[in-house]
């Protein structure tokens, strides 16, 4: 008797278990749409009952892409109440965040294999470099879209820098800036308001970037807060005369500390946090001319000219609450996502024009925008008066 040997298929049976576990995520998706429903209904499917808020109408059908493949996706159509799915959101956030994947690749002349290696990392289904070029189009189109929605036409608060990156230009690598702004609305929530290419930061780029803001719909600001840069400052009273402005206190101590041994930096630290750890200006005041003078005392002539010309630079939080202080006299919070914007634009080295640098930085602000960063209430707004700020203004 042959003994008969027994061949397995292995391909075959990867491509069943694939299609059954696809399968079974799909039916557990769909399972869990339907759970939504019923709880946003507060009855089952066909369920009467005097606690139902809002009844079925049918469904319509979504494809998701998973690392299964692709599913499936029944979502459920209700009347008299509006069907919102943590699924879905989650799928916004994950299509979100594949678009600066794309940019990156694409503007990166990565490889084909690495392009299909990486699309199915994060898909679970392979993307050729040519689609990627065809779908960069159209994430251009809509973060543009994004780019220049409409402004409410106040924020108190609003947070301004720029960023350098290298373009090349015949030949050459060449500095480009794109300049970006956060505003916290009236709410007390985070917004990213504005994002826009600059040539530089000089006065002519900050000009047409608060003509752009403008011209949204934002008509006005209380408090601007940023790095000092005199071309910004320049044309702020041209397009929001009413509004102050706050220089970061972290890049004034920085600017101090370049004019201090090092061996003195930790002493001049503690000496400048004094100042701003005054309860009104008028000791911050007292306190600054005092820290000046100390410096004259320690030999430090040029950081103690630098801080008596400051002035009131720094001090412009004094006229807003209290509780708010902290977070308004820096632009920590801005900074920190430009540090992440400069991380993830070195892997593309020097950018082939100023739209695809401005279409980088817009896709991870879009992403960051898209996150519980602008969902947790960042501060409380109740404690400004509208007349307090009437005053202000």
């Amino acid at each position: 008797m042959t003994d008969k040997i027994i061949e397995i298929n292995e391909e075959k049976v990867k491509n069943h278990l694939g299609e059954y576990v696809r399968q079974t995520v799909e039916d557990t998706l769909n399972a869990l749409l339907d759970e939504e429903a019923a709880a946003i209904c507060k009855a089952q499917k066909y369920e009467h009952t005097e606690k139902r808020v809002g009844n079925r109408a049918g469904h319509y059908e979504r494809k998701l892409l998973t690392k299964t493949g692709e599913v499936n996706l029944k979502v459920p159509k209700l009347k008299k109440v509006t069907f919102e799915t943590a699924i879905i959101e989650r799928y916004k956030r994950r299509e979100i965040s594949v678009e600066e994947a794309m940019i990156e690749m694409y503007l990166a002349g990565v490889s084909v294999r690495r392009v299909e290696d990486i699309t199915e990392a994060l898909w679970g289904a392979k993307v050729s470099p040519g689609t990627i070029s065809n779908l960069n189009k159209k994430i251009y189109e809509e973060i543009e879209k994004w780019r220049n929605e409409p402004l409410k036409n106040h924020y108190t608060y609003v947070y301004i820098d720029g960023i350098w990156l290298k373009r090349s230009w015949s030949g050459e690598v060449r500095n480009i800036s794109v300049l970006v702004a956060i505003g916290v609305n009236n709410d007390g929530f985070r917004e990213i308001i504005g994002v826009a290419e600059g040539s530089k930061e000089d006065k002519a780029s900050w000009a047409n970037f608060l003509r752009y803001l403008k011209l949204r719909g934002l008509e006005r600001i209380d408090l601007f807060i940023s790095d000092k840069s005199l071309g910004l400052l320049e044309v702020i009273p041209d397009f929001y005369p009413k509004a102050k402005w706050q220089r970061c206190m972290v890049h004034f101590y920085r600017n101090i500390f370049a004019l201090v041994p090092h061996s003195k930096v930790k002493e001049v630290a503690t000496m400048l946090k004094a100042i701003h750890a005054q309860e009104n200006i008028e000791e911050a005041r007292r306190k600054r001319d005092m820290v000046a003078q100390k410096l004259v005392e320690m030999k430090l002539g040029k950081a103690a000219e630098a801080v008596r010309k400051v002035g009131d630079e720094t001090f412009a939080y004094y006229s807003f609450p209290v509780e708010h202080w902290k977070r308004i006299r820096t632009n920590n919070g801005l900074e920190r996502i430009m540090k992440e914007i400069r991380r993830r634009t070195r892997v593309v080295g020097a950018f082939p024009d100023g739209e695809s640098a401005l279409m980088l930085v817009a896709a991870r602000l879009r992403h960051v925008a898209s996150t519980t960063w602008s969902s947790r209430l960042y501060l409380n707004m109740t404690l400004i008066d509208s007349d307090d700020l009437d005053s202000v203004a």
